[in-house]
């Protein structure tokens, strides 16, 4: 199927939570922290609620495999093998004493990969460096679930080398990182040893660098391999916040950054350290160093939107998490595959209907458009198998509708096409243009949805006579 004509939709990984108000955890540089709560929020103001299926305090005696994909595990590599001459090497990511380290070696012995990787200008090799040998491992471990929206809080300490310690995280077109730290640079450049740079990438295709849209660079006034601190990030649907220690350090919103606004899909979380070249190359005599991960927590509002497990707005594609990401899969990957799928447009309805982006879009920065100039016209877009699992009871379907002036849209419908329910719309004639409009429909199911049920919209157009555009946005259920 041509990407053009993909209709998305998104997992937003809420699931399951557990919250526990009652445990504690000492930390260096602050006061007793309650598990349960952001260091920036301790009186939980904000009714946050820990996601377990990726917070994780580290106090097992092995990594657990369950959350954390290791790269090169078993030979597997996701995405990449680390930036060189460095390659990550699973025997460097360990638990000991309540951390994950993440831990960079000289070793001549191993058995590097015999190709390059092309970052940018540069196209280096592992395990060398500018013709001769440069044997350095270091390590990577990713979070196997992604989630939407939340408060994501580390207590770390960088690695004492020109090796990064990153917190960071990547999901559809988009990437997050909340901090790249180095502690002994050699080349003066944007990352110091007392400074912290975040930044947000654009990895819409053609994703030609840079790909870095907005950010902070702030020095923090110590050396940030020195000793543990906590770095906080809170990412909502149109604003992001980072705090250090609890204090609040950067602050930005949507509407500031406007058209490089990507953070509108779920993420996933890496731990890694990487060489850069152009701040230095690591010495033997600095390695072995740790860079050391004392717990990450997750935090997420309950939402009232049912479906915000599956899609929000038509951001991006639906995620089957009980399926292994492809180990090529991209940020910018826009295919259908075992584990995201994306809604379908049916051929014949390709003409009508498209995701755009930055036109009219009341939440996130897409939304579906119909467009029929002139012409009668339906048009049908439907979600993959297995995305909406609804308990019996009584909800409430809702969307958002807009229509440009002097538009005819003789009918759309939303409908659970095996319950045979949903929104079914007439008439638009007293709906003003220009505006967004909540349509809405109470619904009951006797029983619940099979994993084979599937939402479909429909927009129709009688006749010929006018030039019709409509966009469609937030698709709800609510109880």
């Amino acid at each position: 199927m041509n990407n053009n004509l993909i209709f998305t939709c998104v997992l937003a990984a809420t699931c399951m939570f557990s919250l526990n108000a009652h445990s504690a955890h000492e930390s260096q540089s602050t006061a007793s922290v309650k598990v349960g709560f952001p260091l920036s929020d301790p009186e939980n103001g904000a009714g946050w609620v820990l996601n377990n299926d990726i917070s994780d305090e580290f106090n097992a005696g092995e990594l657990d495999t369950s959350k954390w994909f290791v790269e090169g595990e078993q030979g597997d590599y996701y995405i990449w093998k680390g930036r060189p001459p460095s390659q990550f090497a699973p025997h460097n990511v360990l638990v000991e004493d309540g951390k994950l380290k993440i831990r960079t070696q000289w070793e001549p012995d191993f058995d590097f990969a015999n190709e390059n990787y092309a970052d940018g200008s540069r196209n280096d090799a592992y395990g060398r460096h500018e013709g001769e040998a440069f044997p350095v491992t270091t390590g990577a471990a990713i979070s196997r679930k992604r989630f939407l929206n939340g408060y994501m809080e580390v207590r770390t300490k960088a690695g004492d080398a020109a090796m990064t310690s990153s917190f960071w995280t990547i999901g559809y077109q988009s990437e997050l990182d909340i901090y790249e730290q180095m502690g002994k640079p050699s080349i003066a450049h944007d990352i110091t040893a007392t400074n912290w740079k975040a930044s947000v990438h654009d990895w819409r295709p053609p994703a030609k660098r840079p790909t870095r849209k907005f950010g902070m660079k702030e020095d923090l006034g110590f050396r940030v391999a020195d000793e543990f601190h906590v770095y906080g990030a809170e990412w909502g649907e149109d604003y992001l916040k980072l705090y250090l220690d609890g204090e609040l350090k950067y602050e930005v919103t949507q509407e500031e950054v406007g058209r490089h606004w990507v953070l509108t899909n779920p993420l996933e979380i890496w731990f890694d350290s990487e060489i850069f070249v152009w701040l230095g190359l690591p010495r033997k005599d600095e390695l072995p160093v740790d860079y050391e991960i004392d717990y990450v927590r997750v935090w997420q509002k309950p939402h009232a939107n049912l479906l915000a497990r599956h899609f929000y707005g038509f951001e991006g594609p639906y995620l089957y998490e009980g399926q292994s990401k492809p180990l090529d899969l991209t940020p910018e990957n826009p295919t259908n595959n075992a584990y995201q799928k994306f809604w379908q447009i049916h051929d014949d309805s390709s003409q009508h209907l498209a995701v755009v982006r930055h036109e009219h879009h009341s939440a996130g920065t897409r939304s579906l458009r119909f467009e029929s100039r002139n012409r009668a016209a339906t048009a049908i877009a439907t979600t993959p198998a297995g995305t909406l699992a609804l308990e019996p009871g009584s909800y409430t379907l809702k969307a958002k509708l807009w229509l440009e002036p002097g538009s005819q849209l003789d009918g759309i419908s939303i409908q659970l096409n095996k319950a045979k329910l949903g929104i079914s719309l007439d008439d638009t004639a007293t709906f003003k243009p220009g505006q967004w409009h909540t349509i809405e429909q109470k619904i009951m199911l006797d029983e619940q949805t099979s994993n084979t049920e599937t939402m479909s919209i429909t927009f129709v157009q009688n006749e010929a006579g006018a030039d019709t555009r409509a966009y469609l946005d937030e698709i709800s259920i609510e109880h």
